[in-house]
């Protein structure tokens, strides 16, 4: 397809941290088979932020999505200069939104890759079909250099951190206690998607309990966003003080360092869910809306779905009993959990 070999590629990641996070083979894909290119990450801030330390990038081309009309019209005025200015042979299109073709387009990016849909075929120069059957996202992802050349390889999702930001993140769990080297049990408890993607919240609070009073040298560290702060500290409130709230208060960067030092993540399908899978830490994760064929744990994790007969359905909201979550109980999370710590620590 290439005449010649791209001296200069853009690659515009996904807008959602799993999604982005699962995106991050492809890069690994391009700098393998392209090794003399310029390779530019485009990316929505703050995820940009997950990419500050990578190794197969040259530039990172950070945005802000802005809601204001004439921030926004300005805003993109400056993406189109930029991607004129950056004069690149090869744009490769991981979101499937109209916008991102068009920017490319008026970017005057010279070859542009990406998957049929919203109607964007015209302006690209090779619009992939989208696969017809089944995969992880990880692999459709990888689809989409098929026409480069590039065959779907075994590379995974991957982050790279520094050993001082790990070091100075860790302070955020000294001040609230923890004692260094001493277990560590991290709950998200969140979803971005929506609600129906979540344990119910008393199931966590019950599995951070039992954990707590079964383990004295076991801590329990609570993520999320600042929207679920004041939930986390109703839960953790008559828990043991080596229970910790740290919703709100961390950036992607320091939250990536605290789950890349947990024993095990407990969590809900989930940008962390991701992260943490990617930075080689345990994870048992619940599913119950969607499909952990699609999305689930690319390594490193366990999943427990109970497959009931309306799922998955992908609603954000579920509009009968929630069966597909409440079927989960506590004791079998427990059980899960118990063996991970176990085997992490042995």
């Amino acid at each position: 397809m290439l005449d010649d070999f791209p001296k200069k590629i853009i690659v515009r990641m996904p807008n959602w941290i799993g999604d982005f996070v699962m995106a991050t083979p492809v890069l690994t894909d391009l700098r393998n088979y392209f090794p003399d290119s310029e390779i530019t990450a485009m990316c929505v801030h703050p995820l940009s932020d997950l990419l500050k330390e990578d190794q197969d990038i040259d530039e990172l081309y950070s945005f802000t999505r802005l809601s204001n009309g004439f921030a926004r019209r300005k805003e993109k005025r400056n993406i189109i200069e930029k991607l004129r200015e950056g004069k690149y042979d090869l744009g490769i299109l991981m979101t499937n939104s109209f916008s991102s073709a068009w920017w490319f387009w008026q970017g005057k990016v010279k070859m542009r890759l990406g998957f049929r849909a919203h109607f964007r075929s015209p302006l690209l120069t090779y619009a992939v079909p989208w696969p017809k059957f089944k995969e992880h996202q990880v692999l459709h992802d990888k689809r989409l250099l098929k026409p480069l050349g590039i065959e779907i390889s075994d590379t995974e999702p991957r982050l790279y951190l520094k050993k001082e930001e790990v070091e100075k993140a860790m302070e955020l769990l000294y001040q609230r206690g923890y004692k260094k080297g001493h277990k560590l049990l991290g709950i998200n408890s969140g979803a971005a998607y929506g609600e129906a993607k979540c344990w119910p919240i008393d199931c966590y609070r019950e599995v951070a309990r039992r954990m707590l009073e079964e383990d004295d040298s076991l801590y329990v560290v609570f993520f999320g966003d600042s929207g679920s702060f004041s939930t986390i500290k109703n839960i953790c409130q008559g828990l043991s003080p080596r229970a910790m709230n740290l919703a709100g208060s961390t950036n992607l960067r320091e939250l990536s360092c605290l789950l890349s030092v947990c024993n095990i993540l407990l969590t809900n399908d989930s940008g962390p869910m991701h992260i943490a899978s990617a930075l080689d830490t345990p994870v048992i994760a619940l599913f119950g809306s969607t499909d952990p064929e699609l999305t689930g744990p690319y390594k490193n994790g366990v999943v427990i779905n109970k497959k009931v007969e309306c799922a998955p359905c992908f609603k954000r909201k579920c509009p009968i009993d929630f069966r597909c979550m409440t079927r989960i109980s506590v004791e079998e999370v427990v059980s899960y959990v118990q063996k991970a710590i176990k085997s992490s620590s042995s």
